[in-house]
């Protein structure tokens, strides 16, 4: 049997029939938007807006958001009609598997551990960041040592002399919320609805406060020029990207999209939608449209307000509360603000994102690609615990040791390539199974979808070579496993059947 052996989507929806039985048709296009504006907003805005602006656009940062939000879109639509078509847990790689065959769908599953597991380790090194602010502008007490809240691949420098004061070994507090949130999972614990809408409300309250109240302290100095001239910038790891310019921006597209991680959300929710034809493309559009406008204000005024400078020294990962302190004067309590309620929403991150791994390693592990223990469901607390205990492994690993701007970029450069894959399975689809019903249809296929395919790999090569480097090594790590092991144990491919993919029981 080939590569590309396929489920058979008439089993798939029989098997998921049942488990779908109960969901009803509830969402609104308002409801639909308010689900993406919660999920889109998160530590990304906070922590790449600076990354970005320091390392490949400064002010042009904020094109970089529109170049961004413009493949987020033209992807979107595509996700849309295929969690309309098959709508079916496991996310990208349940579905491909459905429609593109085993291997592509191995593909995306592997890619997936980029964006939730190395995601959630991205959202761990800046919760550490904002652990150290609060410790000491709002306790007022020590910071963690430089060395046991950073990686050893990383060094506090001197901003005057170049002379580095100090190495990191280990990062401590990142590793600490990933192995307790990774512990609360495997408990059962998950948010109520109710508080996780107080964390939504108070992270889109933070972002219009700081953009009202800091537009008035925009330095125009700081936005001249707003497009620098094309350049070379150098950082302290000796990583050189593209500053300014066309690239610069792209670069920037690339970094930021990190922030948008998230959106897909609306498009698994097509099953659950009143007149999907209708509302997933505004509530996917809406949700994008309402948050896009949200960074592009929010980064013009942080790029107004501090420096480039600022960003590469000073701020690093906390770069927002470091420019409120420093030049907002008199909105000391916002930046107090900033960092206690930015803790809560990255911890908040993290849960969704190492959920969402878990569900997918799930997935796997029943269709045997993964070994079998991954499936394994907890005896009492009805969760994928061991899944949840290599996830622990690898995303802790990825938080203590690995710089925050090098996780990030490989989260961005992961998804977007799932994203790829995922405009060009609506492209097959359509020629491979014309009469399935859709809820929901991409417009103007093929074109939409080869223009979400071509924005998507425009961003991922403006990333820069190490990361195609990573990408490569990745997924080189990716054929192995699959050819070495996941081939020879597919329970699709040994036995002729489908596997359930339904989510695990619930937790309680």
């Amino acid at each position: 049997m080939g590569l590309f052996l396929k489920k058979s989507i008439d089993q798939l929806m029989a098997d998921t029939a049942e488990s779908t039985k109960g969901l009803k048709r509830t969402l609104t296009a308002f409801s639909l938007i308010a689900l993406g504006i919660g999920a889109i907003i998160g530590a990304g805005l906070f922590v790449r807006t600076a990354t970005a602006a320091a390392q490949s656009a400064g002010p042009s940062v904020t094109l970089g958001f529109i170049v961004a939000a413009i493949g987020c879109a033209l992807a979107g639509l595509c996700y849309a009609e295929l969690s309309s078509s098959i709508p079916i847990s496991g996310s990208a790689y349940t579905y491909t598997y459905a429609t593109m065959g085993e291997f592509l769908a191995w593909i995306i599953g592997w890619d997936l551990i980029l964006e939730y597991a190395v995601g959630a380790a991205t959202v761990g090194i800046a919760w550490s960041e904002y652990l150290n602010n609060l410790l000491v502008n709002v306790f007022h007490t020590s910071p963690i040592p430089y060395s046991l809240s950073h990686s050893p691949f990383q060094k506090l420098v001197d901003p005057v002399t170049h002379q580095v004061l100090e190495h990191g070994l280990i990062n401590l507090p990142a590793l600490f919320i990933v192995a307790l949130i990774s512990m609360l999972l495997i408990r059962g614990t998950q948010e109520s609805a109710f508080v996780n809408g107080i964390i939504v409300v108070v992270k889109v309250a933070i972002v219009i406060l700081i953009i009202i109240f800091g537009w008035q302290f925009i330095n125009p100095a700081n936005h001249s020029p707003y497009i620098p001239p094309a350049s070379t910038y150098t950082d302290e790891h000796g990583v050189s990207f593209n500053f300014g310019g066309f690239w610069g921006i792209i670069g920037a597209a690339g970094t930021v999209f990190f922030a948008f991680i998230g959106f897909d959300a609306v498009s698994t929710a097509a099953q659950e939608t009143i007149n999907p034809k209708r509302n997933m493309p505004i509530g996917i559009l809406g949700s994008l449209a309402v948050c896009t406008v949200l960074y592009v204000l929010f980064a013009h005024v942080l790029t107004g307000v501090a420096t480039v400078e600022d960003f590469r020294t000073g701020g690093k990962e906390a770069s927002v509360a470091f420019a409120i302190s420093k030049y907002m004067t008199g909105y000391e309590w916002l930046a107090q603000l900033v960092t206690v309620a930015i803790l809560a929403g990255f911890s908040s991150v993290i849960l969704v994102m190492l959920l969402g791994q878990s569900r997918v390693f799930y997935s796997m592990g029943k269709d045997g690609l993964l070994p079998k223990f991954f499936g394994d469901i907890h005896p009492k607390y009805k969760t994928p615990y061991k899944a949840n205990l290599v996830i622990l492994v690898i995303v802790g690993l990825f938080a203590a040791f690995i710089p925050g701007d090098i996780v990030g970029d490989m989260t961005s450069i992961g998804t977007l390539f799932a994203f790829i894959l995922v405009c060009i399975s609506v492209i097959v689809l359509r020629k491979t199974e014309p009469n399935m019903k859709r809820e929901f249809k991409t417009p103007w296929v093929p074109v939409v979808p080869i223009l979400g395919a071509l924005v998507c790999f425009l961003m991922i090569l403006g990333l820069g070579w190490p990361n195609w480097l990573r990408l490569v090594g990745w997924l080189a790590i990716g054929f192995i496993i699959y050819f070495g092991y996941s081939k020879k144990h597919s329970v699709l491919r040994n036995t002729g059947t489908t596997v359930d993919p339904v989510d695990p029981p619930a937790p309680k």
